[in-house]
């Protein structure tokens, strides 16, 4: 049933509405306009009513009631071949964060086959309670018996907030559950928190562009649902001490009703290594052309790391989307980030201003990105990364392994 409400006895049939619709979600029949399922409430159709018969009711004072029975915070553990998937004990981190503010609990959902152990790691994390679902049905994740068995639990046992990291899995199934539970879904969040005055979720992301960080709030509906890259917040240090609740539930939906059947599985090989990496060394419009980027490599390679770049050097054509940081490339978290003629936009600084230890060179002392560096160098990044190569060969010359610890007593002295 849709969202939308039709005042029957205002509509003229005219079909204005219907031509603003953009999910088709609106026909005429028998001279007056009717709504179907695909409605998602945008309210595109409601400026485009001449004579205002269509709205999207708000929550009365007893919807507001209701709301309240909502509690709890719950995290949807991603695991791949066995393994919890480091953005999902990232959530726990911030779960854990935020169900102590609210003072709730935190639940995780663990779904595969013989994966009882991520649901003790889940426990370790921080979680108070487990829902696990170990079933031969899970063993390769599929949008219909994932979601169908969260919707599930989310129905019988009312969260109030629910994350899932913003994997290609991560983002399928949050979509598809928001969706049928017709409820706000905030996606590639960079900030969480509660706000003080109401308890809703402040869920902070860039708009426009990555021009600007919005903060968005679901008021009226439950659970409020978000995504979160992977590197945006800190890995918690796991307690393999904590006690939790692990609770056994069956499939909601048995084999033989999903349409889907998984034939074949081939791993994509990734050559660049920007989420494991521990240093980065990135490039962007500065660097000027392709050829720009060779002195970056011989600094990355020296330095036992990976090469990044900006999205203006990525959309110029100069190195490819592989290497991409920031909001619509790569998130990452490094020890070290040197970011060589990179001026510092939001949406790249969305992608990497969690690293441990930031190095800006750039010929501009205004660019914003030495707001956040540790380090500044105003200059010519030709100039100053063969003078930097040179630095580091003699100062960690017979070292087996580079730290960033080293590499910050080079920086410093320098």
């Amino acid at each position: 049933m849709g969202l939308l409400k039709i005042d029957k006895e205002k509509c003229l049939g005219c079909g204005a509405c219907i031509d603003a619709c953009p999910y088709g979600a609106l026909d005429l029949v028998d001279d007056v306009v009717v709504v179907n399922e695909k409605c998602t409430a945008c309210g595109a159709c409601i400026d485009a009513c001449p004579v205002m018969a269509l709205m999207i009711p708000r929550l009365s004072g007893g919807d507001a009631e209701r709301l309240s029975a909502y509690r709890g915070v719950w995290v949807w553990i991603e695991q791949f071949h066995g393994r919890m998937c480091e953005v999902s004990a990232e959530m726990l981190g911030q779960g854990r964060r935020l169900a102590d503010t609210r003072g709730t609990a935190l639940t995780a959902c663990v779904l595969g086959r013989d994966v009882g152990h991520i649901a003790a790691e889940a426990v370790s994390f921080g979680a108070d309670r487990v829902f696990l679902a170990d079933d031969p049905l899970f063993e390769t994740y599929r949008t219909i018996p994932y979601a169908g068995t969260l919707l599930g639990l989310v129905r019988e046992h009312m969260p109030e907030i629910f994350l899932l990291g913003a994997s290609a899995r991560g983002r399928d199934l949050a979509g598809a559950m928001a969706a049928d539970l017709h409820t706000g879904l905030t996606a590639d969040c960079t900030g969480l928190d509660i706000d003080t005055d109401t308890g809703l979720l402040l869920q902070t992301r860039p708009a426009f562009g990555g021009n600007i960080m919005a903060t968005i709030l679901c008021r009226d509906y439950r659970p409020q649902m978000a995504t979160v890259r992977h590197h945006v917040f800190e890995l918690p240090v796991p307690d393999r001490t904590r006690q939790g609740q692990i609770v056994r539930v069956a499939p909601a939906i048995p084999e033989e009703k999903v349409p889907t059947r998984v034939v074949d599985f081939t791993e994509e090989t990734e050559t660049v290594h920007l989420a494991s990496a521990k240093v980065i060394v990135a490039g962007g419009r500065g660097v000027g052309s392709a050829a720009g980027f060779e002195p970056i490599r011989r600094l990355a390679d020296l330095l036992g790391g990976a090469v990044g770049a900006s999205r203006s050097a990525v959309d110029a054509g100069w190195i490819s989307y592989a290497h991409q940081v920031g909001q619509t490339g790569r998130t990452v978290r490094p020890d070290l980030y040197i970011a060589c003629g990179i001026s510092g936009a939001i949406q790249h600084l969305a992608g990497m201003k969690t690293s441990r230890v930031i190095v800006a060179i750039n010929k501009n002392p205004d660019a914003p990105i030495f707001q956040i560096a540790n380090y500044g160098i105003v200059g010519d990044l030709f100039a100053v990364i063969p003078a930097l190569i040179d630095e580091f060969k003699k100062r960690l010359a017979g070292t087996r392994s580079f730290t960033a610890e080293a590499a910050e007593a080079v920086l410093s002295r320098s």
